[in-house]
């Protein structure tokens, strides 16, 4: 599993020109399955990612997690990142989790995301989507589990 972490000031998934999900403050997720990836995956990086200190306190430090910051999430899946960068200049993406499997592995990630009490909004998995956001630093980190 690999998650593209964006701190953003707002963000917004659009699929055939109509916004389906949208946030303010908070973090953009690009969400991608692989093949392999068991279940345990998802407990870890939902803690991982509540647990992030990558906003700024009183003082400018990044010491805050996404609650004390009262930041909102974005999550999109972004199967695209299972691709390397090895082995020619035409991606590949067989290392993709199959997309049935993913979806649902997906759908139960933000699913858990939300039990921790985060605000989440999502994009539409296997749909074409266009994300529009303001990032914030720009801060951004690529977490693989």
């Amino acid at each position: 599993m690999k998650i593209v972490v964006q701190r953003v000031q707002e963000a917004t998934v659009s699929v055939e020109g109509e916004a389906i999900g949208s946030i303010g403050h908070g973090l953009l997720l690009l969400v991608c399955f692989e093949q392999g990836d068991s279940d345990d995956v998802l407990p870890k990086a939902i803690d991982k990612i509540s647990k992030l200190r990558i906003f700024d306190d009183a003082e400018g430090k990044m010491n805050l997690d996404i609650t004390q910051a009262k930041g909102e999430i974005l999550s999109v899946s972004q199967f695209t990142l299972s691709w390397d960068g090895t082995g020619g200049h035409r991606p590949s993406f067989e290392k993709s989790m199959a997309p049935g499997e993913a979806r649902l592995k997906y759908a139960l990630f933000n699913r858990d995301l939300r039990a921790k009490g985060l605000q989440v909004k999502e994009g539409k998995f296997g749909a074409f989507m266009k994300v529009q956001l303001i990032n914030d630093g720009p801060v951004t980190f690529l977490l693989e589990f």
